[in-house]
């Protein structure tokens, strides 16, 4: 089967288009034919040799599937071949065929193409775990997302429009994002590139602070971050693009009672992933159906023109998702 495969770490020029051997389901497994995936931060991590997959999972780049099953291991009976997924891989994704567990899985809505669908497992379960499942985002609330015009930020941006209407959106976006994000409705930009957060947070709050931040940043932003959480504010830490390493005062966050949470979705175990990714579908699988939310697509490349996808997301000059078309005669 044809996948892209990255002989070395490094820039994107490592990856190439190569023939491999087909994967096939073990006992409790689902082979997926893949029409479509996309390529998210973690994908230009591992591709920098700094996040490896699981074990036993796939070396190839991609985290996120939309296709058809097409061939079912020993006692699976959710799927049948035909069916039309999306779902979550540890790694396989930039491939032909590639492996997934059933309960990794949800059906694509009727309506919606293979480009829609290859954006939502990645971001829009981060986000649904990151906010609603824990720390349990409620109406009347206000947040804090950083990064407005990335995967996971807009899509958090369209879940709390639509689950949680009251919540109160304040946004970090560059420059040339800000008018973009703030078309997405939400209640504060802050242009990071001009302003201070942490001032505007404290504006807009009275002092009070955020009830939860969304933060991929790390290290750069704690202190800010931890400045601008309210009391009883949770810290939702999902990246460390700013830095892993920090110092802390302990007090702070004694006194405010402040709470700090790590969440990587990936490496999680088979059975929890499952429960997350079942949630997230009862919740919001309507929603997409009924196009109360429609993924964000930016742009659309074949699976050949991997590099150039990358060169983009490493700019950061895109505003929603990157898309990879592994197969152009996939039908609806």
């Amino acid at each position: 089967m044809k996948a892209i495969v990255n002989d070395s770490f490094g820039g994107p020029e490592v990856m190439r288009v190569a023939s491999v051997p087909e994967p096939t389901p073990g006992p409790g497994q689902v082979l997926v034919r893949v029409a479509a995936t996309s390529v998210n931060r973690p994908d230009v991590i591992q591709r920098q040799g700094n996040y490896p997959p699981p074990p036993g999972d796939s070396n190839i780049l991609g985290l996120e599937i939309a296709g058809t099953v097409a061939a079912l291991g020993d006692g699976v009976d959710q799927w049948r071949c035909g069916d039309r997924v999306m779902g979550l891989v540890g790694g396989g994704a930039y491939a032909e065929f590639s492996v997934a567990w059933p309960g990794h899985l949800m059906r694509i809505p009727e309506s919606m193409s293979w480009e829609k669908a290859a954006c939502v497992s990645e971001t829009y379960i981060t986000a649904h775990l990151n906010l609603f499942q824990f720390p349990g985002l409620v109406e009347g609330q206000q947040v804090l997302l950083h990064g407005g015009g990335g995967g996971v930020n807009t899509a958090a941006i369209q879940l709390c429009r639509v689950l949680a209407p009251s919540v109160t959106i304040l946004v970090t976006a560059s420059t040339t994002k800000v008018q973009r994000v703030r078309d997405l409705g939400v209640d504060l930009v802050i242009d990071y590139q001009q302003q201070d957060f942490q001032e505007e947070v404290a504006k807009l709050t009275d002092g009070r602070g955020v009830d939860v931040i969304l933060d991929h940043i790390g290290a750069a932003y704690l202190h800010a971050n931890l400045k601008s959480l309210a009391v009883n504010g949770t810290l939702m830490l999902i990246g460390v693009m700013g830095g892993a390493k920090s110092d802390l005062n302990l007090a702070q966050l004694m006194v405010k009672r402040q709470k700090i949470a790590g969440s990587v979705l990936r490496p999680r175990p088979v059975d929890e992933k499952a429960a997350i990714i079942s949630r997230f579908a009862s919740e919001t699988l309507g929603l997409f159906s009924d196009e109360k939310i429609i993924p964000l697509v930016h742009k659309v490349f074949p699976l050949e023109k991997v590099v150039e996808a990358h060169r983009l997301m490493e700019s950061s000059g895109h505003f929603g998702k990157l898309v990879l078309i592994v197969d152009s005669e996939a039908s609806l």
